[in-house]
């Protein structure tokens, strides 16, 4: 084959850029790998927000139920003692006594329960939305 039939080894005319389009594409270049920076530290944050946010609600989740069986524990342990003493009650009298006295330390008792249990069902929502605040913080803060 010769030259002059080979489309491959024909001359290549020179083309030049010019320089508009050229500094065009640098600036567009540029832009797109601030972008992906800005993009990929956000995507690096956020999966650290989350890792956190469930760290935290795991945590609490924990704590809330460890709670829940120590008041379960003692509920039943309070229940178990009424019935033991109910069988050692002489009178309808002494029993209905006893059941008054039960029935308002149970009342008491589930009272400063659930408040107990609302403070912390709080403390653990607050303690699970601060990496989501903390990190929020992070990526609006004004500029100054």
């Amino acid at each position: 084959m010769t030259s002059s039939t080979d489309p491959f080894s024909a001359s290549i005319i020179p083309f030049e850029v010019p320089e508009q389009m050229r500094a065009f594409a640098e600036k567009g270049v540029s832009q797109a790998r601030d972008s992906y920076a800005k993009f990929k530290d956000a995507a690096e944050t956020h999966n650290g927000t989350i890792e956190a946010v469930f760290t935290s609600a795991s945590r609490g989740a924990n704590e809330y139920s460890a709670k829940l069986i120590e008041f379960f524990k003692a509920n039943t342990t309070s229940s178990l003692d009424f019935a033991q003493e109910l069988f050692g009650v002489k009178t309808p009298a002494a029993a209905m006594e006893l059941w008054t006295s039960h029935a308002k330390k149970q009342y008491e008792t589930f009272t400063a329960q659930a408040k107990e249990l609302a403070e912390l069902g709080q403390k653990v929502a607050t303690e699970t939305v601060e990496p989501i605040k903390a990190s929020a913080a992070k990526l609006y803060k004004p500029a100054a």
